[in-house]
């Protein structure tokens, strides 16, 4: 069985490096960036199972990342993790709006957490 392809797209080197390495370690292949425009260059390149992203991010924000996503034939499939500071519901409101399938706030979720919603999203149902 192939190995299941997510794209990681975080500002933060600490948090990115962390979830390289969590989900690494739970066989999947991973690809990373640290704003939005690589990373939606990523995602059309890999065409991943997940993306994992922080809703702000340099240049192109998450949630203009999530729009582009939907808006490509190739990629309007791909389950969306938003792990951001943005707790607000208008924040939550936007990113469901979009197609997000969890959006989690930091310090609410713990990255063992988001680590097993990105494998539930990338399971066979």
């Amino acid at each position: 069985m192939a190995m299941k392809k997510i794209v990681i797209i975080e500002p933060d080197d600490e948090i990115r490096e962390a979830y390289r390495e969590k989900l690494s370690a739970e066989k999947f292949e991973v690809h990373t960036a640290s704003h939005g425009r690589d990373g939606l260059d990523l995602i059309w390149r890999e065409e991943p199972d997940c993306v994992l992203l922080e809703g702000l991010l340099p240049n192109i924000d998450g949630f203009e990342v999530v729009r582009r996503i939907r808006d490509k034939a190739s990629t309007m499939h791909i389950p969306v993790v938003m792990v951001t500071e943005l707790g607000h519901e208008d924040d939550k409101a936007c990113a469901r709006h979009l197609g997000v399938q969890e959006y989690c706030v930091k310090g609410e979720h713990t990255e063992e957490d988001v680590v097993e919603k990105i494998k539930q999203l990338c399971s066979p149902a």
